[in-house]
């Protein structure tokens, strides 16, 4: 079967956090490191497990559903490079929100025209962040 433009894996159905995360806690994995994360300063840094990645994933899945996100909803995402970067993006996966992630270097004119043309449910973003 030959398939057009734009129809690749027609019908087809996943979930890439399931895959990501779930799948590796199902295959006995809970305990090991999910996510490494690094600072811009010596002695900052962080870790995750898929245990306590899905964990952290679930809590801001349900928050983006209980504030009127679902399937197919946009949502911008303005960070830097946290672990909750990865954590937005998965959360968005999981309940089937589309997500852009917009580099938190850009100016506020930059995010404002993609918010413009988005015309996404929510902005996540955070206050501030100190970078090294």
């Amino acid at each position: 079967m030959v398939l057009g433009v734009g129809q690749w894996f027609k019908g087809g159905k996943t979930n890439i956090c399931y895959n990501a995360v779930d799948r590796n806690i199902e295959a006995g994995n809970g305990d090991k490191i999910a996510m490494y994360w690094e600072g811009n300063e010596p002695g900052q840094d962080g870790k995750l497990t898929y245990s306590e990645l899905r964990e952290k994933v679930c809590q801001l899945a349900n928050y983006l559903k209980s504030v009127g996100v679902g399937k197919g909803d946009a949502v911008v995402i303005y960070l830097p490079m946290l672990l909750e970067l990865p954590i937005a993006m998965l959360a968005c996966a999981r309940i089937g929100a589309v997500h852009s992630v917009v580099f938190a270097g850009f100016s506020a004119d930059s995010l404002a025209q993609r918010i413009v043309d988005c015309k996404p449910k929510l902005v996540l973003t955070c206050n501030a962040v100190k970078r090294g």
